[in-house]
């Protein structure tokens, strides 16, 4: 399996833009970096998307509710999921490129390089000091490390770095209509603590019995410093979230639960299980006791797309301590009150849009009958899921034909989404229908006329065959 093929890549960036799936923000200006606009078909995707998992999340299981918490939320909120203290990245920038890193990724970058020049021993070690230090958060240590190893800027290949310093991720704003009276909130970095907070409203009003889930898909913003590989790392993105809420002692099996799980919905989205791997964590966060990734194989190599966590009760305790508000649960089969603990599966919503786009993006090429060479780009997106599911063509723009057209139209947009032209040749359409991942075209043409039958063409084989049109709308739907 192919994982670092830039060239693809970059072709898919291209397509996305001249298909109508992802623009740049503000592109008149220039564009703002690391932030992007869907268009047509990549906001009917992504809706797509979120509604799959919302549907397997909530509609088919019985312990799991939905809401919609606010993005701005108390500021002691932060304070008390520990973002305000702990949520920066360490940072170093090269004096001559002004081009700024991660430091983490700048020391993890040289260390594959070692790894990938047999110095499994020498890149191991640069890791543990590297791990060592952050955890002690030892800047000036970190700086030597990069300096003792004459770690190199990747733009301007010199080792003149500043010193190491931390940034935080969090953008903040000023709530209040006048300047001197306002107060400093936050952006929600992520869409956990609005769940958390709202754990007993929830829990009472929708009669719940632990176990129990809540979900939530919404927006999020990181101000990350260096944001790369298109839409995979943003600034503003989007999060489908869900925090499951168990009994203290039941976490190990709860997590293997929702391990298999969601490796399961991703399988069901079309997805072969080759594509994906688990990534267990070594270094895990202050307040888990397991968490693990599951990654896919991206053209620019494997990549988190969902997280699963352990979090135990660190969220609940820490808002209820903030808060002075008890956030227990009396649990009547064991006759205890408690601070649950939490399983949390969190997968975002754009990664999941770019893993979906990279998986259907193809270019074929074949040798026809003739002898002759013919090609497509082709976006093999699962059909149930696909944008357009199905385009409505006629033949021709006269003899009546567009008006058959358009009555299938109008008896079909009802049930899912259609897409009517009849511009350029019947060769060209296709070819768009494909570039944009429609699964299905009907032709209209003289035949319809006489017998009420259309030609169905398959996205994927380009086969052909002839279907009635009274059961039309029952065939594409069990298809998808």
């Amino acid at each position: 399996m192919v994982v670092n093929d830039q060239n693809k890549f970059q072709a898919i960036i291209s397509h996305a833009k001249e298909y109508g799936f992802v623009f740049q923000s503000s592109e008149i200006y220039d564009g703002l970096s690391a932030v992007y606009d869907y268009g047509p078909w990549g906001s009917e995707l992504k809706k797509n998307i979120r509604e799959a998992w919302w549907n397997a999340m909530t509609r088919m299981h019985d312990n799991i509710v939905g809401i919609d918490a606010a993005i701005f939320m108390h500021p002691t909120t932060w304070k008390a999921s520990g973002h305000v203290d702990n949520f920066s990245d360490p940072m170093i920038d090269n004096k001559d490129s002004k081009k700024r890193y991660r430091v983490d990724h700048l020391i993890e970058g040289v260390a594959d390089a070692l790894s990938k020049e047999g110095k499994t021993t020498e890149a191991e070690k640069l890791i543990a000091d590297m791990e060592a230090l952050l955890a002690a958060n030892d800047y000036a240590g970190l700086k030597q490390l990069i300096d003792d190893n004459k770690m190199k800027c990747s733009v301007s290949g010199t080792c003149n770095w500043t010193d190491v310093r931390q940034f935080n991720l969090m953008f903040s704003t000023q709530l209040g209509s006048v300047a001197e009276d306002a107060s400093e909130i936050y952006l929600r970095p992520e869409t956990a603590q609005g769940i958390f907070v709202n754990f007993l409203n929830v829990q009472k009003t929708a009669r719940m019995k632990i176990p129990f889930g809540i979900a939530q898909v919404g927006k999020a913003f990181r101000n990350e410093i260096v944001a790369r590989q298109f839409i995979f790392r943003m600034r503003e993105f989007e999060q489908m979230e869900m925090q499951f809420f168990i009994r203290p002692g039941t976490q190990q099996e709860w997590y293997a639960y929702w391990k298999a799980e969601r490796m399961k919905w991703h399988e069901s989205m079309g997805i072969p299980a080759t594509s994906y791997r688990f990534h267990d964590h070594v270094k895990l966060a202050h307040y888990a006791d397991a968490a693990v990734d599951i990654e896919f194989a991206f053209p620019f190599g494997w990549k988190e797309v969902e997280g699963i966590h352990s979090r135990t009760d660190f969220d609940l305790k820490s808002h209820q301590q903030y808060s002075g508000k008890k956030l227990q649960y009396f649990d009547t089969e064991i006759n205890q009150n408690y601070v649950p603990y939490v399983i949390e599966t969190s997968i975002g919503l754009d990664r999941m849009f770019l893993l979906t786009m990279c998986h259907a993006y193809q270019e074929e090429k074949w040798t026809k009958e003739d002898g002759s060479e013919d090609s497509r780009v082709v976006l093999k997106i699962p059909a149930k899921i696909a944008p357009i599911k199905l385009a409505v063509l006629p033949l021709l723009k006269k003899e009546g034909l567009p008006d058959i057209a358009k009555e299938i139209m109008a008896t079909c947009r009802t049930e899912f989404y259609c897409f009517y032209e009849e511009k350029d040749t019947i060769g060209k359409r296709y070819r768009r229908m494909d570039a944009l991942g429609t699964p299905f075209c009907i032709t209209i043409d003289h035949q319809t006329k006489e017998d009420q039958t259309v030609t169905i063409r398959y996205r994927d084989t380009m086969t052909q065959e002839r279907i009635p049109i009274q059961g039309l709308v029952a065939f594409i739907k069990s298809k998808l």
